[in-house]
């Protein structure tokens, strides 16, 4: 019995990605409140591939009661040595990060989560460094204006398949998982699972 895959997400970049590779999917809201989940994580002092992680099982447990379905949930977090990046509220947020960024390396942290029958059947992470090079304040403000509302889509106000490629000087990492998913883990999974053909 082939089974129906669900992501528990609206992302334009991870919808395309699964579209792209040949997957057959429905997308919904999971409608967590990512931020409200966070809360007690952070006070806790999780880590940010923790966070990650519950933010991708929230997400896939939120739907995970569809029958004959596997629910696929996922987050990203970036972490600035020690520093967590939420996606930025406006484009003066987007600069103020940016900033933080700029001639620095940071981790981009991507979790993944499986559920089925309301239970988490496979989770992985993948962590990527990504260097962005120096970057005055004229260079930012011509990059957001170039990004447009683009730039207010991600974490660290960047997208690698767009104009956000420029501000980097080095990436180190699987490039799917920086766009939000990790593909090559992921279709072995589904295979495994009955939703891909073996």
């Amino acid at each position: 019995m082939t089974m129906t895959l669900i992501l528990a997400s609206t992302s334009s970049t991870r919808i395309a990605l699964l579209r792209n590779a040949g997957i057959a999917f429905e997308a919904r809201s999971p409608g967590v409140d990512e931020r409200a989940l966070e809360m007690p994580l952070l006070a806790a002092g999780a880590s940010p591939t923790e966070i990650a992680q519950a933010l991708a099982r929230a997400k896939s447990l939120a739907l995970a009661a569809s029958p004959g379905a596997v629910v696929l949930g996922a987050d990203q977090v970036l972490d600035l040595e020690g520093e967590r990046f939420v996606k930025p509220a406006d484009r003066t947020d987007a600069f103020r990060q940016i900033a933080r960024l700029a001639g620095r390396t940071h981790r981009l942290r991507t979790a993944v989560a499986l559920a089925s029958e309301g239970a988490i059947v496979w989770e992985h992470v993948s962590t990527a460094s990504l260097t962005m090079r120096p970057l005055t304040d004229a260079a930012i403000d011509r990059y957001l204006d170039e990004a447009g509302e683009t730039a207010l889509w991600s974490v660290g106000a960047y997208l690698l398949e767009g104009v956000g490629i420029q501000l980097f000087s080095a990436i180190d990492g699987d490039y799917f998982s920086i766009l939000g998913l990790p593909l090559l883990p992921l279709l072995d999974i589904l295979r495994q699972r009955g939703v891909l053909p073996s």
